[in-house]
């Protein structure tokens, strides 16, 4: 007798793709700069920071005022020849009645150094050999010369993290003559029995590239004073020349919920494997509208690294990597009475793409899409 066969209905999540979503994008334009005296370059190097305000501490925090967005997203630019700027912004919302800012920029506070951020078994993966490290997206990872990591973002623009350069209060040791490297392969002459010569691979060096400019936000450097610092710890840096590399665009964070498997993944130079490229990749824990909670396992040194993720692109019908964040540092935070550590990375909100967008193109319509 034959036997009905009925198809089993197709499961529609076996064919969903985690879509980078489409945002409405504010606009961050210049609106006045002046010239401020010439800096102090006395702060010693912090390779990390830290904060006792953790997931609910911000959460608890009241939003900003328009007013005090915009004093946030002001900036201030440091010139190779050590003369500096105060660029002041105003905030636009295209196509929308409102013309209020509608962030939301929360506020970390306290202090609680602990130097060591890793969780349990040491998940981290050094990147070896010359094949993985000069392939994208690894060959995105810079170091600076302050001891940091920074990712390439544009032809000539490097992303980090702004306690790399600056503490809040001034600039940091070296950051007037500060320099980008670049791991590249270290030859050595080797002769052929034919008398000629031939390059042979030997070891990866750094390279390095002097930095034109630098951009800090204001929240960063007023931000410390009240408390909110750690939500602004970004910077942007400008290169003496193009770098010749595949770069790694940056987007907008989506909520964790959004993101592939809830995961994120940034390499960095770890100080504790010196001339490591350092690789990991873990879950969300928590987030805030501006931070994201993790226990990736990083060390001083990994901070200003990209954190990034892989999506699809809808109109473009391919996947792409972006950076939706930058790693800051090491936050104690106690949770209802329980001590919980965490690392945290800084999310690239819609204002901070149009910001850190426009220090790139400097031009707003080419700013649009996140």
């Amino acid at each position: 007798m034959p036997v009905c066969s009925r198809k089993k209905p197709e499961d529609p999540s076996v064919h969903w793709k985690p879509t980078w979503p489409a945002y409405r994008l504010p606009v961050v334009l210049p609106q006045s700069t002046l010239n401020l005296s010439k800096p102090d370059f006395g702060a010693e190097a912090k390779l990390e920071v830290s904060s006792s305000c953790g997931p609910q501490c911000h959460k608890r925090t009241p939003l900003p005022s328009y007013e005090e967005v915009k004093q946030y997203l002001s900036y201030e630019t440091l010139y190779a020849n050590g003369s500096r700027t105060e660029t002041r912004v105003g905030i636009y919302i295209l196509n929308n009645g409102g013309r209020g800012a509608q962030r939301r920029d929360s506020e970390a506070s306290g202090r609680s150094r602990r130097k060591r951020q890793i969780y349990g078994y040491d998940s981290r993966f050094s990147i070896l050999g010359k094949d993985f490290l000069l392939n994208y997206p690894f060959s995105t990872s810079v170091k600076l010369s302050t001891g940091c990591t920074g990712t390439l973002v544009a032809e000539k623009h490097v992303l980090t993290a702004a306690h790399c350069i600056h503490d809040g209060k001034t600039y940091v040791k070296g950051t007037q003559k500060l320099r980008v490297g670049f791991l590249k392969p270290k030859f050595k002459d080797g002769r052929g029995g034919n008398g000629s010569s031939s390059a042979v691979p030997d070891k990866m060096k750094f390279q390095w590239i002097r930095v034109k400019r630098t951009h800090v936000p204001k929240g960063w450097i007023k931000g410390n004073a009240n408390d909110i610092g750690m939500d602004y710890d970004y910077a942007l840096l400008e290169l003496k020349k193009p770098h010749k590399r595949k770069f790694m665009k940056i987007g907008v964070s989506p909520p964790a919920k959004q993101l592939p498997g809830g995961r994120i993944h940034f390499s960095g130079y770890d100080n504790d494997r010196p001339g490591n490229l350092v690789y990991r990749f873990c879950d969300i824990k928590d987030e805030t509208y501006d931070l994201l909670y993790q226990q990736c396992d990083a060390q001083p040194g990994a901070s200003g690294s990209g954190v990034y993720v892989r999506m699809w692109k809808r109109g473009q019908q391919k996947w792409e990597r972006k950076i939706i964040g930058i790693f800051s540092g090491h936050q104690w935070v106690d949770m209802n009475g329980s001590p919980q550590d965490f690392n945290v990375a800084v999310r690239i909100t819609p204002l901070k793409y149009a910001q850190i967008c426009y220090w790139i193109k400097g031009n707003y319509l080419d700013c649009r899409e996140g």
